[in-house]
């Protein structure tokens, strides 16, 4: 089949990796145009991007997705099948396009967890299982008909790097498994809504933005912790750290541990040398690894051995 393949970050190179090792032909890849970052402002390709380049396969960069232009040049590629992995919502005039049609690949088990952070927010919600979903792509976000699920474990010391590294990997199969099943005219799609016992139950999975990493007061340090596991190492947990003298750091949390013990919410528990926690309802939140503003990442015992601080510290 000719295939036209939509994705951003390095969660979909591995699937694009699949499809163009498989007996399928990518005709073109389509992905955002190129960003300005770091301090120099240099333009930063996607990963998609970048994985295209080195297998010289045609680049797609629409600002627009319903600009005439792009869609008259999709046109033009006589694509069978497109296929989506962590990219934008795309307009009818596009997904209804290829004749064998869309699929998507989503970072959950659907309809459990439509939306951007389906990853971060299975940890975050203490989730033992979560999977990946390919279903047919319709006019609302993630609601289409199923075609395949797989599941993997969630662990209790997984974070969202390692469980985004497992679904990563797991994609290559499902793609592969998806393409032969469209292929062979298997197809038996199944409607979301079969899964949907109660409505109320269904748990979302919006876009994280940076005030929801700051860790709340009102958090119970178990779930203080699962912040933790569902926000490292990207975008990380954070909270603000107050010396004495009112001089305050911005602190991201990337590893910790729940001390099932007394303490005062918002106080700093330390003996500078082994050991600094956060005081939650519940009990102690240990800092195993951290990262000051403008500093690097580091365990704890190192940032104590350079690091004054004290029980008179608090946090908010």
């Amino acid at each position: 089949m000719r295939i036209i393949f939509m994705g951003t970050p390095e969660f979909a190179v591995a699937s694009l990796d699949a499809v163009v090792n498989s007996k399928h032909e990518i005709v073109a890849v389509v992905t955002v145009p190129d960003k300005k970052a770091g301090r120099g402002k240099k333009l930063k390709y996607s990963a998609v991007k970048e994985y295209a380049l080195e297998n010289n396969i045609k680049v797609l960069q629409p600002v627009k997705l319903k600009d005439s232009d792009f869609i008259q040049e999709l046109e033009t590629f006589n694509a069978d099948l497109f296929i989506v992995v962590a990219f934008r919502m795309l307009p009818r005039d596009v997904w209804a396009m290829p004749p064998m049609g869309t699929f998507n690949i989503h970072a959950s088990l659907l309809p459990q967890y439509r939306g951007a952070a389906p990853i971060n927010h299975a940890i975050i919600n203490d989730e033992s299982k979560t999977g990946l979903t390919s279903f047919m792509i319709d006019d609302k976000i993630d609601t289409g008909r199923i075609i395949l699920q797989h599941e993997v474990d969630i662990q209790p010391e997984d974070n969202v790097g390692d469980l985004h590294d497992k679904l990563m990997e797991l994609s290559r199969k499902t793609v592969i498994e998806t393409l032969e099943l469209i292929e062979k005219g298997k197809l038996e799609l199944i409607s979301q809504e079969d899964f949907i016992v109660d409505v109320n139950k269904l748990k979302p999975a919006p876009k994280i933005f940076k005030e929801d990493c700051h860790l709340k007061y009102n958090q119970k340090v178990e779930e203080a912790h699962l912040w933790v596991r569902g926000l490292s190492p990207y975008p990380a947990a954070f909270v603000l750290w107050q010396s004495p003298n009112g001089k305050e750091y911005l602190v991201k949390i990337y590893k910790s541990k729940v001390i099932k013990t007394e303490s005062e919410v918002g106080k700093i528990y330390t003996d500078n040398k082994n050991y600094l926690a956060l005081g939650f309802d519940g009990g102690q939140l240990e800092i195993i690894e951290l990262q000051l503003q403008s500093k690097k990442r580091i365990d704890i015992l190192d940032f104590l051995r350079g690091f004054d601080i004290n029980n008179d510290w608090t946090w908010r």
